[in-house]
């Protein structure tokens, strides 16, 4: 874990892009109950934070050089996407989760390129079945992908398999466990609620059924 990893947290922390609350738990989209909740869209209305982690999606993307372009996934994925895009001076195209019932029917929005590298962005993994959705759709269209990249991660291990059966290597600004240790830090939670935190993550599935009525 490194420094970068905490201030990453620090921040999604401090603009409440990140909420952590395990005593009233949220309720997903899926229908689980979890003691966080994850908005990155909400880094694009805080300009200092906005620049700050744009400037650590460049250095980060780095490390999966070289690409031709990115990729942004739809929808949270598309304004990182763009905003990296635009200060690498690369070209951009993003990829709904479907394509469109009219139109030109497109599943990839922009100019695709056959045969060129992409770097996928990413506003959060979990599963990581949206990331590797947009993958595949852009290996199918003729595309290379050179990985993907995300603000943050839960880190379940089903994310990890994943991602390592479809052979995509994957890389995150910040993660849970740098998360909880800022959060415990700045007095967001107690050490006692760090525990529950760490038991939800180990089994999100069987931690939720406690709050069925």
């Amino acid at each position: 874990m490194n420094n970068q990893d905490r201030i990453v947290a620090r921040h999604l922390l401090q603009i409440k892009a990140i909420k952590l609350n395990p005593q009233n738990p949220f309720t997903w989209a899926s229908g689980r109950r979890s003691p966080i909740y994850c908005d990155n869209r909400i880094v694009l209305s805080h300009p200092k934070v906005r620049s700050f982690i744009q400037d650590s999606l460049v250095e980060a993307a780095k490390s999966f050089e070289p690409f031709l372009g990115v990729a942004g996934v739809a929808t949270a994925g598309i304004a990182h996407g763009a905003l990296l895009a635009d200060r690498l001076g690369v070209p951009f195209i993003y990829i709904r989760s479907k394509a469109k019932a009219h139109g030109r029917q497109n599943q990839i929005e922009g100019e695709l390129q056959t045969g060129g590298r992409y770097l996928v962005i990413e506003d959060l993994i979990s599963t990581g079945g949206s990331s590797l959705q947009a993958v595949e759709a852009l290996r199918q269209a003729g595309g290379e992908v050179a990985g993907v990249m995300a603000l943050f991660t839960y880190g379940f291990p089903e994310a990890d398999k994943a991602f390592a059966v479809a052979n995509c290597p994957i890389s995150t600004l910040s993660h849970y466990p740098a998360l909880l240790e800022e959060a415990v830090e700045s007095g967001y939670i107690t050490a006692e609620e760090q525990s529950l935190l760490i038991t939800w993550r180990e089994d999100p599935i069987t931690w939720s059924k406690q709050f069925e009525a």
